[in-house]
């Protein structure tokens, strides 16, 4: 299983990575293959403030409807507009192609509770 080191892990399974004072979130390479092929992916919280841990979008698998969890506290700066009508990146590259959204930080305190590549994937049975 794919867990780069580098980021940090939710147990809703989101990925954030940090580049100076902003986070990128998507779903994690567990996530994305307990779903199955991802056919749509909704996130209507641009320009919004968002609590940690409140829902910023949906994510739509051929089987399923799962909620987005934000793992931070922050504005949504950007969403992924390379997932409108393409949101198979989610499946081939979700820790690249595939983020979800941009985020300020609104409280970096709160990435110190998220879980590291390891312990994420003792979660996962990785």
């Amino acid at each position: 299983m794919n867990l780069p080191a580098e980021l940090k892990y939710t147990k809703e399974h989101e990925w954030v990575r940090v580049e100076g004072d902003v986070a990128f979130i998507g779903i994690t390479d567990h996530a994305q293959k307990e779903l199955g092929d991802i056919v749509y992916v909704d996130i209507d919280t641009l320009d919004k403030e968002i609590a940690q841990n409140e829902v910023f979008g949906t994510v739509e698998a051929v089987k399923t409807v799962s909620d987005l969890f934000s793992p931070i506290s922050g504005t949504v700066l950007e969403v992924n507009s390379h997932l409108d009508g393409n949101p198979e990146s989610v499946n081939s590259d979700p820790y690249g192609d595939g983020w979800m959204v941009k985020m300020s930080i609104g409280n970096p305190a709160e990435l110190e509770g998220l879980l590291s590549a390891e312990a994420y994937g003792e979660l996962v049975g990785a």
